[in-house]
This record gives C-alpha cells, sequence and structure tokens, in this order.
C-alpha cells in the first residue's frame, strides 16, 4: 500500500510540469514532507466546462483533494480512511472505485513514498518496522495514478454552499518491483509524460485501454534509502524526514 508520501514542489512548478490551465491562486497547500490520509494533497485533473455537453474540451486543473476517497454514494465520509489506496488489479470492478476510475482519473504530484520493513533494531535487538523513502534515481516528480470523487453533504441544504461538496481521492497500487520490491510487496503506480493526456481525458472510458497506461513508477528505476522513525508519527514534517540515516541510528 501506500500510506505516506512527500510532495514539496510549489504549485507554479507543478502548473508548468503538468501544462495546468486552471489554476486558482487563492487555493494552497503548504510543502510537506510527511502527507497522510485525510490531508490536502495537489491533483491534476480534467474536466469538461460544466454545461458545454459531452464533446466539449476539457480544462486541466491543479486542485486541493482530501487524500481518502469518499464514493458518491457514501452514507458517511468516514469512509474515506479507509480507501486511500485502490488496488490496480481490481480497481476496475470494486463498486467504490469503478464509476471514478472511468470517468475521474487524476494525477498525484509526489517527490517519493515511503514504505516499513520488518526489521531488528541493532541496539535492543526487539523487532520493528525500518521506514525507507523511495523516489526516482533522477529525482524526477512522480505522477502517481488516483481517482477522485465527489461527496454531497446530506446535512447541508444549498447545493451552492461550498461545504456541501466534499472532493477525494485515492491512489492506485501495484506489485511492487526494483527497490520498493526489496521493502514492501506493494508500490503505487505512476504515469510517464507521454500518457498524461489520455489518462486525465474524461472522455477516454474504456477501461482495458485506460490499465495499459500504468506502469511503475520511474519505470523501475527507483532509490530506496533508510530514514528515521521521525517519520512515523503525523505530527513530524520537514525536510529532515528525507535524510538518509544509518540503521544503527535509525530510531530516535
Amino acid at each position: 500500500m501506500c500510506g505516506r508520501y512527500s510532495s514539496t514542489r510549489s504549485p507554479e512548478d507543478l502548473v508548468q510540469l503538468f501544462e495546468v490551465t486552471d489554476w486558482r491562486p487563492e487555493e494552497t497547500i503548504a510543502p510537506s514532507w510527511n502527507v497522510a490520509p485525510t490531508d490536502q494533497v495537489w491533483a491534476v485533473l480534467e474536466r469538461a466546462p460544466r454545461g458545454a455537453g459531452g464533446a466539449a474540451p476539457a480544462a486541466r486543473e491543479l486542485r486541493p483533494l482530501r487524500w481518502g476517497l469518499v464514493p458518491s454514494w457514501a452514507k458517511d465520509v468516514k469512509v474515506g480512511a479507509r480507501m486511500i489506496n485502490a488496488r490496480v488489479e481490481t480497481v476496475h470492478e470494486k463498486p467504490a472505485f469503478r464509476r471514478a476510475f472511468t470517468r475521474h482519473r487524476c494525477l498525484l504530484p509526489a517527490d517519493g513514498f515511503y514504505e516499513w520493513q520488518q526489521a531488528k533494531d541493532p541496539i535492543t535487538g526487539k523487532a520493528r518496522k525500518q521506514p525507507y523513502f523511495i523516489h526516482p534515481e533522477d529525482d524526477q516528480v512522480m505522477a502517481l495514478a488516483g481517482l477522485y470523487d465527489y461527496w454531497r453533504n446530506p446535512d447541508i441544504k444549498q447545493d451552492d454552499d461550498p461545504a456541501a461538496w466534499l472532493t477525494t481521492c485515492t491512489i492506485i497500487t501495484t506489485e511492487a518491483t526494483d527497490a520498493a520490491g526489496r521493502v514492501h510487496p506493494r508500490m503505487p503506480l505512476a504515469l510517464t509524460p507521454d500518457h498524461y493526456d489520455a489518462w486525465l481525458d474524461p472522455h477516454h472510458q474504456d477501461p482495458d485501454e485506460l490499465r495499459t497506461l500504468l506502469t511503475r513508477p520511474a519505470d523501475g528505476h527507483l532509490d530506496a534509502r533508510p530514514v528515521s522513525t521521525e517519520v512515523n508519527s503525523v505530527r513530524n514534517n520537514g525536510p529532515q524526514l528525507l535524510e538518509e540515516v544509518t540503521l544503527a541510528r535509525a530510531v530516535r
């Protein structure tokens, strides 16, 4: 699974990297080296103009979404905490994800992601989980494959009230390979720039064709380095979380 990641690029950089045409500067998210479920995260998505018809060209947007998908039919927003990931093997058929897979796809920009490996503490000898930061060897941005959906809060009567709607997202995962596979059996999927257009296009709705777009992050060219267990707590944040540590001092 993917339960934490780092996303520190500015919205101005993301607008350029992903050729975004619609971004509201008043919508902002602080850089985070420890993104956790239910946090607001940057997402790149495309939507056709409202009321313009099915053939209208879509605008590419940069928007803050809440991580943890809440399906439109969910009775309670709390379900999102359990839906931070969608398995690529079943994403096209699971009730929570299948509609979003054909209609509501997005990219979630990331520097890299964290995974934990069972290890023995070199000092105490006790079993513990050692965190690793996994990222592209060339440190290019990762475009994690995601889905999004809209949830209508039934307690708010007016549709035009901004609080009436919640937009949430999930990350698609696959079997891990390369450096990530040595740490954890699952990893997030990513897209290469030549597949951005097809993945984001809301008019592209063939599940089989869409699945062919999904690849291993950085085409498998990943680096994994041990980092401090400070990342275990969502209260900790900052660039120090990405610093490599020797396993003898990984616990602080």
